[in-house]
């Protein structure tokens, strides 16, 4: 167990450092109006834990799948997770739950920044 801790914090310590150096790269090349930084984050972090997610089944090494697919991809962007969660609620054709799930999310997420904000001032 702790172990299998300590090799998910270390797969989301470097997810959360390449995230930072990652924003930082697209804020000083891209910038503007549209939140680069953060959709190119997110979409590299779906990418990557779809392109695990598909060679799950090659990677039997569950320490790998920790380290890489919980931790890192964790790490660099929990956007992935949702994503992957809801594409495999797809497959299984649960759209029920994608819906309800997305919409849960995306409202919550709101409320909680605005909550957030409400709170400190």
């Amino acid at each position: 167990m702790i172990k299998n801790a300590l090799i998910v914090g270390l797969g989301g310590g470097l997810g959360s450092m390449l995230r930072y150096s990652s924003s930082l790269f697209a804020l000083k090349y891209f910038g503007g109006w549209f939140p680069w930084a953060t959709w190119s984050v997110n979409m590299l972090g779906c990418l990557l834990a779809g392109m695990l997610f598909g060679l799950s089944g090659n990677i039997t090494n569950s320490t790998m799948r920790l380290l890489w697919l919980v931790g890192f991809c964790g790490g660099f962007t929990t956007f992935s997770a949702f994503a992957l969660e809801n594409i495999n609620w797809w497959q299984m054709k649960e759209y029920y739950k994608i819906i309800s799930y997305t919409l849960v999310s995306i409202s919550s997420s709101f409320a909680a920044v605005w909550l957030g904000t409400a709170i400190v001032k």
